[in-house]
């Protein structure tokens, strides 16, 4: 069986990934364009976890056909015989799917509204919130695959979450939730909180350090891979995308537009 690692970058536009400068996720495999089911972090999450990735939008295409081909295509992903839409049944849940082949899962997350006290820790080992939303190096320190049963790693990293790590920024910054906050009910005042609609050049300057940040994950990927065994099947992907002023909008969650719902998908096995 092989070993699995799914990586979220948090909010990161296919667009900002397909920009960026991205060794190591261009060794694992193209970058592909594809699509959130949802515009927010938790129900999309919850959705990975269901077993379905990101959608390619197939037209003529019968929805429940696509998630059973979608589902099918885990035998290959995990070496493993047989797995059908029947396999996940009646929870939906692939780390339950894992777990009965033996599987230790495990997650580490950046966000908090991605918590251990949520539903989405169910059927995992191990479920951690990580103290800071932008430490994906401290969540790959926490990576190892000793112990002799294959690994499913279900990562979330929050540095392409706005604010970006700009703690020492200029940028106006966002609090609440969406911003970072340590606990989900601290409330959403702050002494940067923006007033008004971000200018041109700040927004532009978020767009780059979007950019930044997807490049400074991906320098984290080659020390990742290297803990990796040779048969780990890793998935690189988001959760929705994020708008900076496009048509008047920015950020995502309650906005419908096509650039918070392309996002950027690559899987293969782990490049040594």
């Amino acid at each position: 069986m092989n070993n699995l690692v799914f990586i979220v970058f948090d909010s990161a536009r296919f667009d900002h990934a397909r920009a960026a400068k991205t060794r190591w996720l261009r060794k694992l495999g193209r970058i592909e364009k594809r699509y959130s089911y949802a515009s927010w972090t938790s129900p999309s999450h919850f959705t990975y976890l269901m077993g379905q990735l990101p959608h390619l939008s197939p037209k003529k295409t019968f929805a429940s056909k696509a998630y059973e081909r979608d589902l099918r295509l885990w035998s290959n992903r995990l070496g493993l015989k047989n797995l059908d839409f029947n396999s996940f049944l009646p929870e939906l849940s692939l780390p339950n799917v894992l777990r009965a082949h033996g599987y230790r899962n495990e997650a580490i997350v950046s966000m908090p509204v991605l918590n251990p006290k949520t539903i989405l820790a169910r059927y995992f080992d191990s479920y951690r919130l990580m103290p800071s939303h932008d430490d994906f190096a401290g969540i790959v320190d926490r990576v190892s695959f000793t112990g002799g049963r294959p690994k499913f790693y279900f990562i979330n990293a929050g540095e392409t979450h706005y604010p970006y790590c700009m703690t020492d920024s200029d940028l106006p910054r966002l609090h609440g939730l969406h911003g970072t906050l340590k606990h989900i009910g601290d409330g959403f005042s702050g002494k940067k909180t923006a007033a008004r609609f971000f200018s041109k050049p700040d927004l532009k300057r978020m767009k780059n350090r979007q950019i930044e940040c997807i490049e400074a994950l991906d320098s984290q990927l080659e020390r990742l891979f290297e803990k990796c065994p040779p048969n780990t099947h890793v998935i690189v992907t988001s959760d929705h995308g994020e708008l900076f002023g496009e048509d008047g909008y920015f950020g995502h969650g309650p906005i419908f537009h096509e650039k918070v719902f392309e996002i950027p998908f690559v899987e293969g096995r782990v490049p040594h």
